[in-house]
C-alpha cells in the first residue's frame, strides 16, 4: 500500500501534468469559448459554450459558410473594462483561461460566419434582396427569423489572405459591413483566425454539432 505522504508529494506533479496537457490541447487542438452576444442567433445563443477546432490546417482551408472565431482585427471591440476591483480573482481567472480550464469569454475575440473568401466578389443586394457571391445569390437558412440578408449595401472583392464575415443575426451584428473604413476595409486577415466552431457543448439543451452550410448550393 502506498503511503499517504507519497500520494501528497505526487499530487503537485499530477496537477502540473494535467495543466500541461490542457495547455497543449488548447494551443494546438481544441479551445473553448462562450458566446457573449446575440450576433450569431439563432445558430449560437448568448452564453453558449462552443468548441473551436484549432488544428493548424483549418485556418488555411476556411470555406464559405464556416463559423469562425478570430482575434479583433482592428478595434472592432470596445476597450476592455479595467474598473474591476477584484483584480486578484480576475488574474486567477485569466490564468485558468490561458491553460484551457475555463472557456474564453471572447472579450478580444469575435465569432462570425464566413461569407466571402479570397477572390470572391460579394455584393448586397440583388433585385430579390439577396447577397450575391460571384454573381450567385446566397441561400441563407441560418439568418435570424425576421432579418433581411443586409440592411446595408456593399460591393467588395475579398483580397488574398482575408475573409468577409457576417453574423447570422444580421440586425444585431457589427460585422465586416460596419468596418469598411478600418485598415483591412472590413476584411478579417486569415492569420487572425483562431479556428472553426465545431460544436456547442453547453448548456446541454443547446448541445449540437455545427455543420458546414454551403449557401451557394
Amino acid at each position: 500500500m502506498r503511503r499517504k505522504g507519497s500520494v501528497l508529494r505526487e499530487f503537485p506533479a499530477l496537477i502540473f501534468f494535467a495543466l500541461l496537457v490542457s495547455l497543449i490541447i488548447k494551443s494546438f487542438l481544441i479551445q473553448f469559448f462562450y458566446i457573449p452576444s446575440g450576433s450569431m442567433e439563432n445558430t449560437l445563443q448568448v452564453k453558449d459554450r462552443v468548441a473551436v477546432n484549432k488544428v493548424p490546417f483549418i485556418s488555411k482551408s476556411i470555406r464559405r459558410g464556416d463559423i469562425v472565431v478570430f482575434r479583433d482585427p482592428d478595434k472592432w471591440l470596445s476597450e476592455p473594462d479595467t474598473s474591476d476591483s477584484q483584480v486578484v480573482i480576475a488574474k486567477i481567472k485569466e490564468g485558468l483561461i490561458a491553460v484551457g480550464i475555463l472557456p474564453n469569454p471572447a472579450k478580444q475575440h469575435l465569432v462570425k460566419r464566413v461569407i466571402g473568401v479570397a477572390g470572391d466578389h460579394v455584393v448586397c443586394c440583388d433585385n430579390n434582396k439577396k447577397i450575391t457571391v460571384n454573381g450567385k445569390p446566397l441561400k441563407e437558412p441560418y439568418i435570424y427569423k425576421g432579418d433581411v440578408p443586409s440592411d446595408m449595401n456593399f460591393d467588395v472583392t475579398v483580397p488574398a489572405g482575408k475573409i468577409w464575415v457576417m453574423g447570422d443575426h444580421r440586425a444585431a451584428s457589427a460585422d465586416s459591413r460596419y468596418h469598411t473604413d478600418d485598415i483591412n476595409k472590413g476584411m478579417v486577415p486569415t492569420d487572425k483566425i483562431v479556428g472553426r466552431v465545431v460544436a456547442v457543448i453547453w448548456p446541454l439543451k443547446n448541445a449540437k454539432l455545427i455543420r458546414h452550410v454551403d449557401a451557394l448550393k
